[in-house]
């Protein structure tokens, strides 16, 4: 049985407004993601083909409707281990059951689990048999928000090398459409983040030490609704550039090494 998706309306900041929950697996099929619970999802769960739930991550757009569906559906609720309280204070329901990455989730055939922090720290994807269900660590177009205090640059960077590294056939992402080319798409945002990256520390390199200055350097656009997000990604890069000994950086001002 392929990946099913099943579009639902949440208040998110993507721009489509909307965040994907999706059925994987062949018998005891795993749900990930729902944002809400909608008259199809409804109608999908009442099959009784769905026997878990399970989120990539603890954001409110990818959670708001796992204490429905597990009460509803009678579904065993899965989370990461060590981010259960976390979990519980997002969706409203605590776990049943919780996993940690590399472990085969017993949905049918075994649903894998692959560590993919940086969007959030407790961040998975699952490795359906057709493609990864991604979450928010990818999206076809545009880019991922990985905005400090609890994204993490490095993390982040690291899991599109190992997505990579893995070479799924797709990936089924929170926020648009299907990702038909995960090497070419996770290689684009790589090159993206070291590009921005790159404009940051020649920011720093060239004298600005505010977080503001320094953004108003880096990015080169109107930042009109995002600028939040735009101030949140800079601080990651430059934990990044911190911990890498290639700036100083105290949490609010820059210098250059």
């Amino acid at each position: 049985m392929t990946t099913r998706q099943y579009s639902l309306p949440a208040e998110t900041r993507a721009p489509t407004g909307r965040t994907h929950a999706y059925t994987v697996g062949e018998t005891d099929r795993l749900l990930v993601d729902p944002a809400t619970l909608t008259d199809d999802l409804a109608t999908a769960l009442e099959t009784g083909e769905v026997a878990h739930v399970a989120v990539t991550h603890h954001h409110p757009d990818h959670v708001g409707g796992v204490a429905a569906c597990a009460r509803e559906f009678d579904l065993t609720v899965w989370a990461r281990a060590g981010r259960t309280d976390g979990f519980t204070a997002a969706t409203g329901v605590a776990p049943d059951r919780t996993f940690t990455p590399g472990d085969v989730l017993p949905a049918g055939d075994g649903i894998p689990v692959v560590d993919t922090p940086g969007h959030a720290p407790e961040h998975v994807a699952f490795e359906a048999a057709d493609g990864f269900v991604a979450g928010d660590l990818a999206v076809a177009k545009g880019s991922v928000v990985v905005g400090a205090p609890e994204g993490d640059m490095r993390a982040y960077l690291t899991s599109l090398r190992r997505v990579v590294a893995r070479a799924p056939q797709r990936l089924y992402p929170g926020h648009g459409p299907t990702i038909e080319d995960p090497t070419a798409t996770c290689k684009r945002l790589l090159g993206h983040r070291l590009d921005r990256e790159s404009h940051i520390a020649a920011a720093v390199e060239d004298g600005a030490t505010t977080l503001d200055s320094i953004l108003d350097a880096a990015y080169e656009k109107d930042l009109t609704g995002v600028r939040d997000l735009a101030r949140a990604t800079v601080v990651a890069h430059l934990e990044k550039l911190a911990v890498e000994g290639r700036v100083r950086w105290d949490g609010e001002r820059a210098r250059p090494v």
